[in-house]
């Protein structure tokens, strides 16, 4: 006992350690909890979320897969280069390369379509954690009671939309099988382009230099929002008009010094901190490899299909980016977790929960398994991973077989003919035939048998060609006009003459079967994730900051270096200068020769930094952020725009998993920066003007 005492203790010791820094991805409407006034913030928490009335949260916008913020009353947003690559890439074509060569709109009128963009505004957030709750009792079968918690979820979705026409609704689980927020939002369907500097520029070092510092990228871009002439949401349209928001940010074009207090609204994808040792374990040996394994392939694949013809490399450019930027990020964990020793930290800490759990009879009996329960799961998991994971990559990685899939009504992800946008025949042929050799590769106890079927169990070089060329002569869904004929008739009738639907078809059962499995295993994993919670919250004496779920969050720190070596020493801005030590005559380091006139002739305007003759770059600060922050605007301690969010330190790729103040750290763009460029490189003073800068 005297034991489990002290390592009771020193595990508190470790967490209140942690409470003291800034970590933690807050839900806007737990800001009570924060002593922020005493951490060097000067406005009232109430300007930043205000429940009653107005206040920065209705400048935060949420783009696909990123974030952004409104800076002007007349719709302009800004937010990552890399956030609006897409939209970039969907408007460019070989001749006119916007990706290449940037794009500058000098009018409202010029502004181009940012296709397949929405802006989303969060206006209210509700605790429904009691209502969600009152669904379930003890005694439910963990399925049974994961379907009771989403139909209530989707009961009080229902309600709440038929009290917000018009608006999108959601309720998010914050702790699982804890705690629920509902979520109002108004979304808007009319985005445009309006500066993006060019590549050079906006993806400076490319793949390269991402995670890495110093870095020295001007990762920005600027859009419109357009909105009814009343001011609602509208498909795009001639007649629409620049939305005025509730609310914009003013943006401070000082930028921020070091040690300033920061922080950071924005729509953090997902982390895990709260899992176990064995999901960590699950992640490290099995399910990051084999992604981070097949994405690299496929952007070799890419780069050599497309480095000879720009027309065909710019159909790959946007999924090669994002492939890259996730491949990336589990190689910076996969380095990071062994050096931690991450998976053997948790099992020391659920030692001694478990511990703690045994000491008392009464917890015992509610809490006893709930470790070697989760184990079990992870451990089926883990059994059939090779097997799990090649039958969705089967249809992630192949366009044709996923088109397939959603003919004979399998697959997870629906493809519809916008889906052909960047359909490339070369490509598509080689992803097929590597998905094909993977399933060939898989032991003999977890064989895909319509694969091994169709193939006559022969995966050689030749009789994979052999397949995907007889399949690609005689497939219709190489074309979304193919694709598009081939919905309305009989599945049968499809099979029968068509090779990828037959495969696709005779897979399904398969996709079906996994699908259940996952839910099964979901539902257990939520019925002991929330007795976890709650004991581990006993056994600590504190509440949790809820994992970061792409819902609306807040997050604070400061201007910071750190050392990630012994004798290295990183300091918290780069600058131009660094820009061009590293610039090269081809990209990723091909500076515009603008740029380098500019750094010639010295010409920094007001945007050099204090006391030097330097323009700043980037930088960095110990914020905690994950995907899904890029865009999101850094603001001051008075709620002024002074950096844009894009990026983590390579040591930081492990954030995920774990946060610490000696390694976490959060890269930006710096707003001068943004500003200099925006002026002197692209010539848009209107835009400055636009933004209260004179």
């Amino acid at each position: 006992m005297k034991r489990l005492a002290l390592t009771a203790a020193l595990l508190a010791c470790v967490f209140l350690t942690s409470a003291r820094t800034e970590e933690g991805m807050y839900p806007v409407n737990d800001l009570a909890r924060l002593n922020l006034k005493a951490k060097g913030l000067q406005i009232d928490t109430s300007e930043i979320y205000n429940p009653n009335g107005t206040s920065l949260v209705q400048a935060m916008v949420n783009i696909p897969g990123c974030s952004a913020s409104f800076v002007s009353n007349d719709g302009l947003i800004i937010t990552n280069h890399h956030c609006a690559f897409g939209a970039v890439q969907a408007a460019s074509t070989a001749e006119h390369d916007y990706v290449t060569n940037g794009l500058l709109a000098p009018t409202r009128a010029d502004e181009i379509r940012a296709r397949n963009f929405t802006a989303r505004i969060t206006e209210q957030v509700q605790d429904v954690s009691a209502d969600v709750l009152s669904a379930v009792t003890p005694d439910m079968a963990p399925l049974d009671r994961l379907k009771a918690l989403d139909a209530r979820m989707a009961d009080l979705t229902r309600k709440a939309q038929g009290e917000h026409p018009g608006k999108t609704v959601a309720v998010s689980e914050m702790l699982a099988g804890k705690s629920y927020l509902l979520f109002v939002s108004t979304t808007y369907r009319d985005v445009r382009l309006v500066y993006v500097p060019p590549r050079s520029i906006g993806e400076f070092g490319g793949e390269d230099d991402n995670w890495v510092w110093p870095r020295h990228t001007g990762d920005f871009s600027f859009l419109r929002v357009y909105a009814a002439a009343d001011g609602a949401p509208a498909d795009y349209a001639a007649t629409n008009v620049p939305l005025h928001p509730k609310r914009y940010l003013k943006v401070n074009p000082n930028g921020a010094n070091t040690e300033d207090f920061v922080f950071i609204l924005g729509y953090p994808g997902r982390t895990f901190r709260h899992q176990t040792s064995f999901y960590m374990d699950y992640e490290e040996r099995l399910r990051m490899p084999f992604i981070a394994d097949t994405n690299e392939w496929m952007i070799t694949t890419m780069d050599a299909l497309g480095k000879n013809n720009r027309a065909v490399a710019l159909k790959f450019d946007a999924r090669s980016k994002s492939l890259a930027n996730t491949m990336k990020n589990y190689r910076g964990k996969l380095a990071g977790m062994p050096r931690m020793k991450l998976v053997d930290l948790k099992r020391t800490e659920e030692a001694a929960l478990q511990k703690y759990i045994d000491a008392d009879a009464k917890r015992k009996a509610t809490f006893g398994t709930v470790l070697a329960d989760t184990g079990k799961v992870y451990a089926e998991m883990s059994s059939r991973a090779a097997y799990e994971l090649t039958l969705d990559n089967l249809t992630s990685m192949s366009l044709l077989l996923n088109a397939g899939a959603t003919l004979a009504g399998a697959g997870t992800t629906r493809v519809t003919a916008a889906s052909y946008t960047d359909y490339d025949d070369g490509g598509e042929r080689a992803f097929l035939k590597k998905a094909l050799a993977m399933a060939g590769a898989l032991p003999k106890d977890q064989r895909i048998a319509p694969i091994d079927a169709a193939l006559n169990n022969d995966y050689s070089d030749a009789a994979l060609a052999r397949f995907v060329d007889n399949a690609f002569a005689k497939t219709t869904l190489t074309s979304a006009a193919g694709f598009t004929a081939a919905q309305p008739k009989p599945i049968d009738t499809l099979v029968a003459s068509d090779p990828i639907v037959a495969l696709a078809k005779a897979l399904a059962p398969l996709q079906t079967a996994l699908r259940e499995t996952r839910a099964r295993r979901t539902a257990e994993l939520s019925r002991l994730s929330a007795l976890l919670i709650d004991v581990k919250q006993q056994f600590q004496q504190a509440s949790f900051i809820p994992d970061a779920n792409s819902t609306l969050r807040f997050t604070y720190g400061r201007v910071r270096g750190y050392s990630p070596a012994d004798a290295v020493t990183m300091a918290p801005f780069t600058t131009l200068t660094g820009v061009i030590q590293k610039t090269r005559d081809a990209f990723l380091y091909d500076t515009p020769k603008s740029v380098q006139d500019l750094y010639t002739a010295k010409d920094y305007g007001r945007y050099a930094l204090p006391g030097t003759k330097e323009l700043p770059v980037d930088i960095l600060y110990n914020t905690d952020t994950t995907g899904g922050n890029s865009g999101s605007p850094v603001m001051n301690a008075k709620g002024e725009l002074v950096a844009i969010n894009f990026d983590r330190a390579w040591g930081a790729t492990i954030n995920d998993f774990a946060w610490n103040e000696a390694y976490s750290r959060s890269i930006g763009v710096d707003i001068r920066y943004v500003l200099w460029v925006t002026e002197k490189v692209g010539k848009a003073h209107f835009l400055l003007k636009e933004m209260g800068i004179q």
